[in-house]
């Protein structure tokens, strides 16, 4: 596979949230607060008054609803006697158990990984920081994602658990009887790359490093609209088709996902640009391959020890060779088992305009 250069595909840049405690309800007294300005997400509100901020997740599916309201109250003063109804959330947080490794990638960047007590999936992150936290003994494993270890939670006395929330999914199973705030990190289902981005701002109050947060994310904003502006002057564009089968189903990006949304920024031509999902759909092979089957370019990610090749990919599926990008040699992977998002501006694969 080659490697990418001029301008597409992906910012994998993320997030996230939480600390302590369960839920409070009632509220007799509002005062008024100040609404922290957000230029990007969609799906993200937050609001600070004198005693705790308030962040109100909307819910992506359904978007008269609200999915989630946190109450951030610093530890280091009482509760008031007086909060809306959420989930409380001490902040900063000290200790937490993250399922994902773009988010322990982003607390890391964010100077926070020593806050990060366990995780779910460790074989999948291949962060040094959680690695070797592991093998000292200061990260636990805590199993698989979807069936996390109970027990090893419950030990670690967490302030909070970052997960990324599916729809209909049917809740969290017994984490939900912990009584530990459960964060519901929802930043994927923004519908654009700067959106799900300025989520790491959320992230910074929960981890209490709300300056490096801004900072980096105004790194971000400044990167990416820079390659924006650049690719809107190519002459040329390309048009993409994305991602792998995966059992019977392919799960192509919504035409509003953060992903769609980079490539047309990219001004590349995405095969399922005009979806209005913002997550990502389920399609038979043979339609993507009678939407895609044309595309110039074809980019995937992949988690294997080594590089896939294109005999690799023959022999996953013979149906890949009949892709015009498989023919011309197109293709360009990103293998996560090597990359790990370290450069928190955002990790762009560039594709030569011809």
């Amino acid at each position: 596979m080659r490697k990418v250069t001029l301008l597409f595909l992906m910012l994998t840049l993320v997030l996230f949230l939480s600390a302590c405690s369960g839920k409070d309800k009632t509220v007799s007294v509002f005062i008024s607060g100040d609404t922290i300005p957000l230029r990007y997400a969609d799906n993200l509100t937050l609001v600070s008054y004198p005693d705790y901020t308030i962040a109100t997740l909307r819910n992506p599916w359904d978007t008269l609803k609200t999915l989630h309201t946190y109450i951030l109250v610093p530890a280091s003063q009482p509760l008031p006697a007086h909060m809306p109804e959420g989930t409380i959330v001490r902040t900063p947080l000290r200790k937490s158990v993250i399922y994902s490794s773009v988010h322990c990638s982003l607390m890391d960047k964010l100077g926070a990984a020593g806050s990060i007590g366990g995780v779910c999936d460790l074989k999948y992150i291949k962060l040094p920081v959680i690695q070797d936290g592991y093998r000292n003994g200061t990260v636990t494993d805590c199993g698989d994602g979807m069936n996390p270890d109970m027990e090893k939670i419950i030990d670690l006395h967490p302030d909070a658990i970052l997960l990324s929330p599916f729809e209909n999914s049917g809740g969290y199973g017994r984490v939900e009887k912990l009584n530990i705030p459960i964060i519901e990190c929802a930043d994927y289902m923004e519908t654009s790359a700067l959106g799900r981005a300025e989520w790491m701002r959320f992230y910074g109050l929960l981890f209490g490093v709300v300056s490096k947060a801004d900072s980096l994310f105004a790194e971000v904003d400044s990167c990416y609209n820079q390659l924006r502006k650049r690719a809107s002057l190519s002459s040329s564009s390309l048009s993409i088709v994305s991602e792998l089968k995966s059992g019977s189903a392919w799960y192509v990006p919504g035409g509003c996902s953060t992903i769609g949304r980079l490539f047309n920024d990219a001004c590349g031509r995405y095969a399922f640009a005009e979806d209005k999902h913002s997550g990502s759909i389920p399609l038979a092979f043979e339609t993507v391959f009678d939407k895609a089957g044309d595309a110039d370019v074809w980019t995937i990610k992949y988690n294997r020890d080594r590089d896939m090749t294109y005999s690799d990919l023959k022999a996953d599926y013979i149906g890949y060779t009949g892709f015009k990008a498989f023919k011309t040699r197109n293709i360009y992977g990103c293998n996560t088992a090597k990359k790990v998002c370290r450069n928190a501006r955002c990790t762009f694969f560039l594709v030569y305009h011809r």
